[in-house]
């Protein structure tokens, strides 16, 4: 619904192992964090390995599969997440292209093959900034 702003731009950190960035919900009403089925991570096309996503909201980070059962912290469209992963970045001041694809489930729209699941992606290029 809204690709095009999910990565905040100029938010890339790295520590030179792992990267993070700031995320945004491309829906129009808050979600609990139930509702994500599935992120990815990508830096200059290097993926992050699915076992290393961490997904922090509310100050609380969880890994990707915790987030199944989570309806106490919800995700609301004008607050962002924080997305990292183990992906070798160096804060060398050059750019880096930064890849997030989000699939979320919508539950309030349900339709003949079961609750809506929304699937996007954003692409932003930027420089990382040492974490």
């Amino acid at each position: 619904m809204i690709p095009d702003r999910i990565i905040e731009q100029g938010t890339l950190r790295t520590n030179g192992a792992r990267a993070t960035v700031e995320v945004r919900l491309p829906w129009y009403r808050a979600l609990p964090g139930s509702c994500v089925s599935e992120v990815s991570l990508a830096v200059d096309g290097v993926p992050a390995q699915e076992e290393s996503l961490r997904w922090t909201m509310n100050g609380r980070t969880f890994r990707v599969e915790e987030l199944a059962g989570e309806l106490d912290e919800w995700w609301f469209p004008t607050d962002s997440v924080e997305v990292s992963g183990d992906v070798p970045v160096p804060a060398d001041g050059a750019d880096h292209q930064v890849d997030v694809e989000l699939k979320l489930y919508i539950p309030y729209i349900v339709t003949d093959h079961g609750v809506l699941r929304i699937e996007e992606h954003d692409t932003k290029t930027m420089k990382a900034a040492q974490s």
